[in-house]
């Protein structure tokens, strides 16, 4: 297309086809008028900094993201391919098995970790401890570690190694998440029904249901599961949600610790089957196998098969923009594992007196 308006139209033979546009020109100020205002916004808090600090700017970040997703649901912001024009025909840029979305093969992973393995064996052992004792002690001294630094790597150590020397250190920074885990008072009527369905089975479990966010892995792309959590809290569910790049050991920690009665797990990094499959085997492992496990990211339909045989109760791509519609789900998930929970005890009680 960018071709064709190039070559085939005149635009190219003007500096600037808007000049005098009134229309442009109201718009370009508009947004100057609202870029000074945000500014003076960061600037009252003390600066970037500050404002980074402060979670300011990923919550101002959240919350306009949650607008837009309110309006693409209300049909005010038209995507296409997601609420317009849903319909389509294959897509061109697709692999030649049909594919857009590339996968990688668990035998690389596996082929990965066995060059590691080798690399290490064939470095000298004492040389790295070496290198990574200076490191550490010039970060315990408040040193420039750059000098260190170039040290391990000419001594082969990894940037895993380097990375848990100075976590040793300086402890692993977490982000504020910018996620207002809270009603948010007047409602529309999809989300009001979603409240109400909440409210039902809050009374029937003598609590309000827990919802745990997880985003396994190295993956950072958030938005996605800031506003199912940012959502889950409007519609009343109890939501925690630690942020990025957490690994399947702290997830299920997370679940088992807080008695959590749904999990949702977000990946976009196409890591999404190995991930899943170490989380649900320490949800087995740690008696949590009855807790429902939902899943969303950018998933290729020849895995939702192979998510829901490692025991993924439903899974969502980016064209499930109904958030409402994925906590419904949610209410019916834990109220029918509750009722296998209850049918349980009540059979096993039942052949006790029998």
């Amino acid at each position: 297309m960018q071709q064709i308006v190039a070559y085939e139209s005149d635009l190219l033979d003007y500096g600037d086809i808007f000049d005098g546009s009134k229309e442009i020109e109201n718009k370009v100020e508009a947004l100057k008028a609202e870029a000074r205002a945000e500014l003076g916004r960061v600037l009252a808090l003390g600066g970037a900094i500050a404002a980074i600090e402060s979670g300011y700017m990923k919550k101002a970040l959240v919350e306009s993201n949650a607008e837009r997703l309110r309006a693409i649901e209300a049909g005010e912001t038209k995507v296409v391919g997601v609420n317009a024009f849903t319909s389509s025909e294959p897509s061109p840029l697709a692999v030649e098995d049909g594919q857009s979305i590339m996968t990688v093969s668990d035998a690389v992973e596996y082929e990965q970790i066995e060059k590691l393995k080798a690399w290490r064996a064939s470095r000298d052992a004492k040389a790295v401890t070496a290198a990574l004792k200076k490191l550490e002690a010039a970060a315990r001294e408040n040193r420039n570690i750059m000098e260190p630094s170039i040290a391990c790597a000419k001594a082969q150590v990894t940037t895993g190694e380097w990375g848990e020397t100075l976590r040793l250190v300086f402890g692993e920074y977490r982000a504020p998440t910018g996620v207002t885990l809270l009603m948010r008072g007047e409602a529309s009527q999809s989300i009001a029904d979603v409240r109400q369905a909440v409210e039902a089975l809050a009374r029937k479990l003598g609590t309000r249901p827990k919802f745990l966010v997880g985003k396994p892995g190295l993956d950072g792309h958030s938005n996605g599961a800031e506003q199912i959590a940012v959502r889950a809290a409007d519609c009343g569910f109890e939501v925690s949600y630690d942020g990025i790049r957490l690994t399947p050991e702290q997830i299920v920690a997370a679940a088992l610790d807080q008695c959590v009665h749904v999990v949702g797990l977000s990946i976009l990094s196409g890591s999404h089957v190995p991930l899943m499959r170490d989380v649900m085997n320490r949800m087995r492992a740690a008696g949590l196998g009855r807790v429902p496990v939902v899943a969303g990211g950018i998933i290729p339909p020849e895995d939702v098969l192979v998510l829901k045989q490692l025991g993924i109760a439903k899974v969502y791509t980016p064209k499930d923009f109904d958030m409402n519609r994925i906590m419904t789900d949610l209410v019916r998930l834990i109220d029918a594992r509750e009722s296998e929970r209850a049918a349980t005890i009540s059979c096993a009680m039942t052949q006790g007196t029998g």
